[in-house]
């Protein structure tokens, strides 16, 4: 139902009680199958640096940064993600390894938007239900702390980062041509967002497709998230 303003105008739907949620804290998210650790280059960047060694040069193409020539040179871009006054940046651990970060970025308190972006997977934790759980846990807490929206954009270009993003039940919005530039080439970049309104019902679906009882004993999964995600 469309709302009026005094003057018969279309206008938003109130806020109502929605009040700024606070900056995200950087605390430990923990899941199931992986645990969101606070990034800290000094103490993760020589295991990230093992698990990514045998990673092709293709794992980089969409990334701003790699692929790196020695742990040295990871722990500068990992400072540099700490150091950004708009990011949180995590380690995804598996049992006790590092094998993956991601990051909060763009966050926006007062209009109550937060990215998810710098989604980099090692080849081990690539397709796992761990590296699935990871995104999961940072959308959650994303919710949990009050945002009214969840980003994520990537390379228009970049076609296993769109089907990510669909997977995990994102909404396509469109693509900003020319919107920036990395490695010297151009990005027309694809915006997805999950809002408020759409988390209830991703949130069960998740958390269904993420259950115990929905693997196998070899850890295979029994239903499909799309299929979990449409109730099946």
């Amino acid at each position: 139902m469309t709302t009026l303003n005094e003057h018969r105008q279309p206008v938003g739907e109130p806020l109502g009680a929605w009040e700024p949620p606070p900056f995200p804290p950087g605390d430990v998210l923990a899941g199931r199958t992986a645990r969101l650790d606070p990034l800290d280059p000094i103490a993760h960047a020589g295991a990230l640096y093992e698990v990514f060694a045998d990673a092709p040069d293709s794992l980089w193409t969409y990334m701003a940064f790699g692929p790196f020539t020695d742990a040295r040179h990871l722990e500068e871009t990992l400072q540099a993600m700490v150091g950004y006054p708009d990011w949180v940046p995590y380690t995804i651990v598996v049992g006790d390894q590092p094998l993956g970060f991601a990051s909060y970025l763009r966050i926006q308190p007062r209009d109550g938007v937060i990215e998810i972006g710098s989604i980099t997977f090692s080849p081990r934790l690539q397709r796992t239900t761990a590296a699935t759980e990871s995104i999961y846990l940072m959308i959650r807490h994303c919710f949990d702390l009050g945002y009214r929206r969840c980003e994520w954009k990537c390379d228009d270009l970049n076609e296993p980062s769109r089907e990510a993003a669909v997977r995990l039940g994102f909404t396509y919005e469109g693509t900003f041509r020319k919107a920036t530039w990395y490695k010297g080439r151009n990005r027309d970049t694809a915006w997805y967002s999950i809002v408020d309104t759409d988390w209830p019902a991703l949130d069960s679906a998740l958390r269904r497709w993420l259950s115990p009882e929905n693997f196998d004993a070899d850890g295979q999964q029994r239903r499909t998230l799309r299929h979990s995600r449409e109730g099946n």
